[in-house]
């Protein structure tokens, strides 16, 4: 029954993050943590989350811009690892209660960003990548950081979709061999991380007809009721330990 459970919101979360550009880990990972507990849901969501921007990029793979994501990546990759060395360090109950925390801190924060008509080039990204990539070893998901620095950039639709998804798939990646040198990525972890990261992968190319009609507002409201929902959600399971 998890197994399916996992699957259904996988896709639904595959779905909504192509065609936002985010929140397929702030949907998918507190199932993860009910299904397999936090310790294994983090090194899971991982590897799904490398399958799920790499086929964020084979739907939008004409529209990237290499530039930027090199600009992003370089700083960003052994920020995550370092940030996902952190990680390990901590208890599962303050996994969940920082995971938590930070996704609905992140709704104000990101009304922030929104309300500031901020201009980024490619030493902004740089920068960016080099917080955001260490926040990304530790937390769940940086998207609602991510997304807008990529949006002042100048990139939008499928261009924004494709170059967000290849800068990250490398953070993730770093995150995920990371967790596999220091023991948190076994076999078992890992196949369960393709099976969550193939529901991703599908609701990804579902999503791509839909990108060109959804409204900005929806999009806000959307990503906002998904943070709170998902940060109350773990901080539930963080008391509960």
């Amino acid at each position: 029954m998890a197994f399916l459970f996992v699957l259904t919101v996988g896709l639904l979360a595959g779905t909504i993050s192509g065609i936002v550009g985010t929140g397929s880990s702030i949907m998918l990972m507190p199932v993860l943590v009910y299904a397999y507990g936090p310790k294994e849901a983090v090194p899971i969501m991982a590897v799904a989350s490398v399958m799920a921007n790499f086929s964020r990029i084979l739907a939008w793979w004409r529209e990237v811009d290499w530039r930027a994501c090199a600009a992003y990546s370089v700083t960003g990759i052994p920020a995550a690892a370092l940030g996902a060395r952190t990680l390990l360090a901590l208890p599962s109950h303050a996994v969940d209660l920082a995971i938590g925390s930070f996704l609905i801190a992140m709704v104000p924060v990101r009304h922030w960003l929104a309300r500031h008509d901020l201009k980024a080039n490619l030493w902004h990204l740089a920068i960016g990548g080099a917080i955001i990539g260490y926040l990304t070893g530790i937390v769940v998901s940086t998207g609602p950081l991510s997304v807008p620095l990529f949006l002042f950039y100048g990139l939008s639709k499928g261009a924004f979709l494709a170059t967000e998804a290849a800068s990250s798939l490398g953070l993730y990646f770093a995150k995920s061999v990371t967790f596999e040198r220091f023991g948190a990525l076994t076999g078992d972890v890992f196949v369960k991380g393709l099976v969550a990261g193939s529901s991703l992968m599908s609701g990804a190319f579902i999503a791509k007809r839909f990108v060109l009609h959804l409204k900005p507002e929806m999009f806000r409201l959307v990503m906002d009721a998904i943070m709170i929902a998902a940060g109350l959600s773990m901080i539930w399971n963080a008391a509960q330990t």
